[in-house]
């Protein structure tokens, strides 16, 4: 009787969910989404791994400080701060990896189309983030 009874509620609870309008949205107007001129080199946890402590390489960390807190890539620096470009190295052409939190974080992407704009080529960007590097089990270090 129990199990009659929840089948009915949820079906209920579906009929009203489903007919009730759903409003979506920022609540502001509606503009055009950005159209980005500068396409990102991606670079697989694979990859990136087999760069972790190679001389060159640098691993920016574009999370907040509670996720950077957590842990990190190890030797990687955390940049989201205001003073970004005095971190960045003197050669252009170093080889770069901007991460944030997963694919759907969007600040390790902000800031590597930053960093090419003013001028540096070896700018790659690593989509999963720290979420997926620590799901596959790689290391990670602690501040």
């Amino acid at each position: 009787m129990k199990k009659l009874l929840s089948k009915m509620l949820i079906s209920v609870s579906l009929l009203v969910v489903m007919n009730t309008p759903v409003i979506a949205g920022g609540g502001g107007d509606m503009t055009l989404a950005p159209v980005y001129d500068i396409q990102l080199n991606p670079i697989s946890m694979r990859e990136a791994e087999s760069l972790i402590g190679k001389e060159g390489v640098y691993f920016f960390d574009v999370n907040t400080m509670e996720l950077w807190a957590e842990g990190y890539i190890p030797g990687a620096i955390y940049f989201n701060v205001k003073n970004w470009k005095k971190l960045l190295p003197k050669n252009k052409d170093a080889e770069m990896i901007f991460y944030c939190a997963n694919p759907l974080c969007t600040s390790s992407a902000m800031a590597a189309r930053e960093t090419v704009k003013i001028g540096y080529t070896g700018v790659r960007h690593m989509s999963q983030g720290i979420y997926g590097w620590r799901l596959s089990g790689r290391p990670t270090e602690k501040p």
